[in-house]
């Protein structure tokens, strides 16, 4: 049986979060424990195995299917990883994370407010195809819900998303993202639900596009540019007339 010490050290890193619901009710748990960037959650058989190198994550292991995912392209070729490592640190940290939550008298942490920000791949062009990205930072404890509204109706096509990507400050990143192709009809928001929330955040993105100025602004501005180019070349002229007027600068002749 592993001592307290042992415990600590594997432990790593304990996050303990308030039993609660905000918004959607998927999101349900009491304790979080973490190993530098592996997590498992205390309330039922959930855990992220993740391997990042240079804040970028390289892979990260589905426990539910029991295969190694990579993120970046052409890892997989250099690299193997067996999933039954990623069990048995899942179990390890579950058995650390009840030990120390013993050990804390059940004492739990605040819950962090996330922060959201939407923005598109590349440059919006109507009708060509995008990505809209929603970053949610600043997350505490590691379990939350991101979903697509378009026009106020769930999307679920063309939806997908990061684990949970951690920071120096033990809070976590984590991205989703939105295939999509832009209209001018359509506004998007990206749905956000967690403890730290009173209610669900929506954030709003919608194509810039600059508004057509009618026939009538038209000519205004036309007959304005026109009308100050006539003025500034009239007032030109009379300054070179002046200019070359023979008694244009007076002289005072002294007696002969």
């Amino acid at each position: 049986r592993m001592n307290l010490n042992r415990a600590l050290i594997w432990g790593a890193l304990t996050l303990t979060t308030v039993l609660g619901r905000c918004g959607g009710e998927d999101i349900v748990a009491d304790h979080v424990g973490a190993y530098g960037i592996n997590v498992f959650q205390s309330y039922g058989p959930f855990g992220q195995y993740t391997h990042e190198f240079d804040g970028e994550e390289e892979f990260y292991a589905d426990l539910s299917k029991k295969e190694t995912v990579c993120w970046l392209p052409g890892f997989s070729e250099f690299k193997y990883f067996d999933t039954r490592n990623a069990l048995r640190n899942m179990a390890m940290l579950k058995y650390n994370l009840h030990l120390l939550i013993e050990r804390s008298n059940y004492k739990t942490a605040p819950n962090k407010v996330p922060e959201v920000t939407v923005f598109p791949k590349a440059p919006v062009e109507l009708g060509q195809p995008n990505t809209l990205i929603c970053a949610v930072d600043n997350i505490f404890p590691p379990v939350i819900n991101i979903s697509w509204l378009s026009n106020g109706h769930s999307v679920t096509q063309g939806v997908s998303e990061t684990s949970f990507l951690s920071k120096s400050d033990d809070s976590f990143l984590k991205f989703s993202y939105l295939a999509f192709l832009p209209s001018a009809d359509n506004v998007y928001d990206c749905k956000v639900e967690h403890w730290g929330l009173n209610q669900p955040l929506l954030k709003r993105w919608e194509p810039e596009i600059p508004v057509p100025m009618s026939e009538l602004m038209e000519t205004v501005v036309c007959a304005l540019g026109l009308a100050m180019g006539l003025v500034g070349i009239i007032t030109g002229a009379i300054f070179i007339i002046q200019g070359l007027r023979p008694g244009g600068v007076s002289r005072q002749q002294g007696p002969l």
